[in-house]
């Protein structure tokens, strides 16, 4: 049977304030589980314009139509306009996911800091940044957090050493396919990596001859059998805009008898048998349809 897990990445205060209630509303409606992963602190969504000196980013921008999907406002977010605190304005909407049933995680705190700058930060400047998400984290929800996913697939050794200083239970970091224990620079680390296996919707959409109904019957296509497949969306596409696509791929998947289980289970059952485990080094690599570099599972288990 095909097992298949879902991974909420939310960027944003709108795609807070607007994505996140809709695909809840969603994935209740089609009675599956997800992993609501919240940027916690300030919407500084703006300041992502410095990527324009990244191979690929302007015909990223191009094809999926980043104004449409995100707002004019949001993508002034941190320059222009004031950053949101989006922890502050809209914890409510978190906690409505968690009493609904949903699991719940940290994406990050500062989205933009993150993603651009943690594989150059030393030390104690990831330490403080994730040590502010943990903390909001705890503040809205009341309870520690027990996973995370980097924005932009964007790891390094000191973000998997505070990864394992808060006892996580597991993080989703990478791209790749099956669960391993991540190795840079020849250290392992403990928490649990679960890698994203299947391209995103904003990494296919736009693509000349690659309609809607194209993209959910090439998805479909990667599912395997053998191994759990994890699929990451966002608030801010498949909760707005590209809903209707999102909707005929949950529709496909439940005419193929696909099996929707939750992250943290699937942790909790790999780590009761933990010496079945590999550990991979994760690489930084291209993949196709983003622009830059992001965190990949290595090929070869030991």
């Amino acid at each position: 049977m095909i097992t298949l897990a879902l991974k909420v990445d939310v960027d944003t205060e709108r795609g807070t304030r607007l994505g996140v209630p809709a695909l809840a509303a969603l994935l209740r409606e089609s009675d599956v589980p997800a992993c609501f992963l919240f940027s916690l602190g300030p919407d500084n969504t703006g300041r992502a314009i410095r990527r324009v000196f990244r191979p690929g980013f302007f015909k990223k921008v191009s094809r999926t139509g980043v104004v449409g999907m995100y707002g004019v406002r949001t993508l002034l977010n941190g320059t222009l306009l004031p950053a949101p605190h989006i922890g502050q304005k809209h914890a409510g909407v978190m906690r409505a996911v968690r009493d609904a049933g949903f699991e719940t995680g940290i994406h990050c705190h500062d989205h933009f800091r993150w993603q651009d700058f943690v594989r150059a930060m030393p030390l104690e400047k990831v330490r403080a940044e994730f040590a502010a998400a943990l903390a909001e984290y705890q503040r809205v929800f009341g309870a520690p957090a027990l996973a995370a996913g980097a924005p932009g697939w964007q790891t390094c050794a000191n973000a998997r050493l505070v990864y394992d200083e808060a006892r996580l239970l597991y993080s989703s970091d990478t791209r790749g396919g099956a669960p391993f224990f991540p190795r840079i620079d020849g250290r392992v680390f403990d928490t649990l990596e679960i890698p994203s296996t299947l391209p995103t919707f904003d990494e296919l959409l736009g693509r000349p001859g690659w309609s809607d109904g194209e993209i959910v019957a090439h998805i479909m296509r990667l599912l395997r059998d053998d191994a759990l497949n994890v699929f990451t969306l966002h608030a801010e596409i498949e909760g707005m805009k590209k809903q209707p696509l999102f909707r005929a791929l949950l529709e496909a998947c439940r005419a193929r008898g696909v099996r929707f289980v939750r992250l943290d289970g699937h942790a909790r059952a790999l780590l009761r048998a933990r010496a079945d485990i590999p550990v991979r080094d994760i690489v930084m690599a291209p993949i196709d349809g983003r622009s830059g570099l992001v965190a990949t599972q290595a090929e070869r288990a030991s």
